[in-house]
C-alpha cells in the first residue's frame, strides 16, 4: 500500500484532501446561502415595481432612486463595519449584520410612500454594510490563492446565481398573495423574506467558525494544513497601516475596475424584470422562472472560469476575458427582439459571474490583516457606488426615452473598460517601495501595523 505523500512534519497529502472536502461541505454552503439571502433583497425590489408604484405611487425615476439610495448607507459604514469584523470576528459580527438587516427588511412592509420607502432603504444598507467584504475577509482565513477564487464563486457568487433563479419565483409566489389578511403582495414579500434573515442570522451566531484554529470539526492535521497554506502565502503579501491601505494607488485602481463591473450587476439586477416583462403572454410565475434562466448557465460559469484561472494563475486576464464577453452579450441583446435578446443577456451573465470572483483573487493576494479588510472594503464601497448609479440612471433614462436600450449601451461600454484596465492592471500595480511598505519577509514587526 502506497504511502501518502508527506507535506511536513505535522500533516499529509491526505490531511489537505480531507480538510479541503470538509470545508467545501461545511463552509461554502453556509456563506452561499447568507449571500442568496443578500440579494434576494436586491431581487424582490425588482418583483415589487409595479405593485409600489400602483399602491403607493412610487415612480420608475423615485424607484430608481429608492433602489439606489439603499448603497448610500451601504458605503457610509463598509469600512467601518470590516474593520469590526477583523477584530471581533466574523460570526459575531456577520450574525450582527444579518439580523439586524432582517429587521429593516422586514419593516420594509410598513412603508406608505415615497419618503419612507428612501428612509427605509437607506437604513437597510446601513444595517447590511460589511456583508460583502467581511466574507470576503472571512474565505481569506480559510483558503490561499490557488483555490480562493473558486471558494469565492462557489459560495459567494452561486449564492447571488441562486436568489436570482429561486428569487423570482419566491418573490412572485408572495406577491400572489395580494389581499391575504389585508396586506398587499409586496407586503408580505418582505416580510417573509426579512423573517427568513432574521432566523438565519441567528443560526450564524451557533454555526460558523471563526478560523481554522477554532475548527473542531476538523482533526488537528487538517487544521495545520489548512493554516500552513494560508501562513505560506501570508508571508508573500503587504503588511502596512490601514490608512496606507486607504490611499494605495493599487486599491483605488482595482475599486474602478469593480465599479465598471459593479454596474453592470446592478443594472441587471433591478431591471431584469422589466425586460422580461416585455415578452407578452407570460404569466407571473413563467416571468418568475424566465428571469432565473440567464443566471442558471451563470453558475456554470463560475465553476469553469474560477478553476481555469486558479490552476493557471492568470486571474486578472480570466476576468478580462469575461468582462469582454458581458460587454459583447449586453450590446448583442439590443439588437433583437425580447426571445433572442434573453439569449444573448444569459451570455452577458455568463461573462459576469466569471468576471466577478476571478476580480477578488487580486485584492485578497495583495494585503494582508488589517489592511487587506480596510482594503477590500474600500474597493467594494467604490463599486457598491454603483449600486446607487446604475438604478438611478436606468430610471432616468426609461422615465426619459421610453425604452432601456441606452441604457444597456451604457453598462456594455462601462464593462468593456472595465476588461481594459484588467487587462493593464500589472502595468498599473504598485510596487513595494511605491506603496511604502515592504513584504513581512522582510520586515515581520510591520505585521500588525495600524490594525
Amino acid at each position: 500500500m502506497a504511502v501518502p505523500h508527506q507535506v511536513s512534519a505535522g500533516f499529509t497529502e491526505a490531511d489537505e484532501k480531507s480538510a479541503n472536502k470538509k470545508l467545501l461541505i461545511r463552509i461554502l454552503p453556509f456563506i452561499s446561502l447568507l449571500y442568496m439571502l443578500s440579494y434576494l433583497d436586491r431581487v424582490n425590489i425588482g418583483f415589487a415595481k409595479e405593485q409600489l408604484e400602483a399602491d403607493l405611487g412610487i415612480g420608475a425615476a423615485a424607484y430608481g432612486l429608492g433602489a439606489g439610495i439603499f448603497f448610500v448607507g451601504y458605503v457610509i459604514f463598509e469600512i467601518p463595519s470590516n474593520l469590526i469584523l477583523h477584530r471581533v470576528g466574523p460570526r459575531r459580527w456577520l450574525s450582527r449584520i444579518m439580523v439586524t438587516w432582517g429587521l429593516v427588511a422586514a419593516g420594509m412592509a410598513f412603508i406608505q410612500g415615497p419618503i419612507s420607502f428612501y428612509v427605509m432603504r437607506f437604513i437597510l444598507g446601513f444595517a447590511e454594510a460589511g456583508l460583502f467584504p467581511g466574507v470576503v475577509m472571512y474565505l481569506t482565513y480559510w483558503y490561499s490563492n490557488k483555490g480562493r477564487s473558486t471558494a469565492i464563486g462557489l459560495s459567494v457568487y452561486w449564492g447571488l446565481a441562486i436568489s436570482f433563479i429561486l428569487g423570482g419565483p419566491l418573490s412572485e409566489l408572495l406577491l400572489s398573495m395580494d389581499g391575504t389578511a389585508d396586506f398587499q403582495g409586496w407586503q408580505w414579500m418582505f416580510g417573509v423574506q426579512g423573517g427568513l434573515t432574521i432566523i438565519v442570522g441567528v443560526i450564524t451566531w451557533f454555526y460558523l467558525t471563526d478560523r481554522p484554529s477554532d475548527a473542531t470539526w476538523l482533526t488537528a492535521a487538517e487544521r495545520e494544513s489548512v493554516e500552513a497554506k494560508v501562513a505560506e502565502e501570508d508571508q508573500t503579501r503587504l503588511h502596512v497601516p490601514v490608512r496606507r491601505a486607504l490611499s494605495d494607488r493599487k486599491v483605488l485602481y482595482l475599486g474602478a475596475i469593480f465599479f465598471c463591473i459593479n454596474l453592470s450587476l446592478y443594472g441587471l439586477t433591478f431591471w431584469l424584470p422589466s425586460i422580461v416583462g416585455n415578452i407578452e403572454g407570460l404569466t407571473g410565475t413563467q416571468r418568475g422562472l424566465l428571469v432565473g434562466m440567464p443566471w442558471v448557465f451563470g453558475l456554470v460559469s463560475v465553476f469553469l472560469v474560477t478553476r481555469v484561472a486558479d490552476r493557471t494563475g492568470k486571474h486578472a486576464k480570466a476576468a478580462a476575458i469575461s468582462l469582454a464577453t458581458l460587454a459583447l452579450g449586453l450590446a448583442l441583446s439590443t439588437t433583437v427582439g425580447p426571445i433572442l435578446g434573453m439569449v444573448f443577456i444569459s451570455v452577458a451573465v455568463c461573462g459576469l459571474l466569471g468576471a466577478l470572483p476571478t476580480f477578488w483573487n487580486l485584492p485578497t493576494n495583495y494585503l494582508s490583516g488589517a489592511a487587506a479588510a480596510a482594503g477590500v472594503a474600500l474597493i467594494n464601497t467604490i463599486g457598491s457606488l454603483s449600486g446607487f448609479t446604475a438604478p438611478y440612471l436606468f430610471g432616468l433614462i426609461e422615465g426619459a426615452t421610453g425604452s432601456i436600450k441606452l441604457g444597456l449601451y451604457t453598462l456594455s461600454t462601462m464593462a468593456l473598460v472595465g476588461s481594459i484596465l484588467l487587462l493593464r492592471y500589472r502595468k498599473a500595480s504598485v510596487t513595494p517601495t511605491e506603496a511604502g511598505a515592504v513584504p513581512v519577509t522582510a520586515q515581520p514587526t510591520a505585521t500588525h501595523a495600524g490594525a
